[in-house]
């Protein structure tokens, strides 16, 4: 006896059709998107005229986070995993807390140093004619405080949970690991041209990049 088909009726195929079209069309116009409003990454980073680092540094810094691992102990921009901080956080709040102490000392008008350090921070200070990232001497000194920071959480000559003896012992992946950092804490808290949120859609009011991090003074 030939096995009779069940009948399904044409709707059913056109409805899964439009659905495909429909999707695959939300996928590519998402896809376009990320592509145009990606964060720029700025040619070199200077301040007071002086070269910080520059895009080298961070794309090479990225490949030193992926080749010891990272991802499986901390995170950045919140994804990855949670043994160790979220970077991108850590950096932003060790660096509010530095500038916050440094503009406690200096003469700011009417805003107070953490008014002014949330400020700074959100701006956005990239200039696209030159590719330049634009920084306040503060913020330089600050950044070299990172790199001396990250450089004893990664060289210590001690085993700790989730952290080896000498993970990094190379000074100049440490630096541009730093770098690397510090780029994702620039897209999270600065904000987008002529926007009021941030490249990661923070928002102008978020208190968080000058909160306490999951680790650090």
């Amino acid at each position: 006896m030939p096995r009779q088909l069940m009948p399904i009726s044409s709707r059913w195929f056109q409805g899964a059709i439009l659905t495909y079209l429909i999707g695959f069309t939300v996928l590519i116009v998402l896809a376009y998107l990320v592509y145009r409003d990606q964060p720029p990454v700025p040619a070199k980073v200077t301040a007071a005229g002086r070269t910080l680092f520059t895009r080298d540094d961070i794309i090479t810094g990225m490949n030193v986070f992926q080749r010891y691992g990272l991802m499986e102990y901390g995170s950045i921009y919140g994804h990855g995993a949670y043994l160790g901080p979220d970077f991108t956080a850590e950096y932003l709040h060790i660096t509010a807390q530095s500038l916050i102490r440094r503009y406690q000392d200096l003469p700011g008008g009417r805003l107070s140093a953490q008014e002014r350090v949330a400020a700074e921070l959100h701006e956005n200070h990239y200039d696209e004619a030159s590719d330049t990232l634009r920084w306040s001497d503060a913020r330089a000194n600050a950044h070299r405080t990172m790199e001396d920071y990250y450089r004893s959480v990664f060289s210590t000559k001690s085993h700790y949970p989730g952290v080896k003896a000498d993970w990094i012992s190379n000074p100049d992946d440490i630096r541009k690991l730093t770098a690397f950092f510090s780029w994702t804490a620039c897209t999270a808290a600065g904000n987008r041209p002529g926007k009021n949120y941030s490249y990661t859609n923070n928002g102008r009011r978020s208190r968080w990049p000058v909160t306490r991090s999951r680790r650090g003074p």
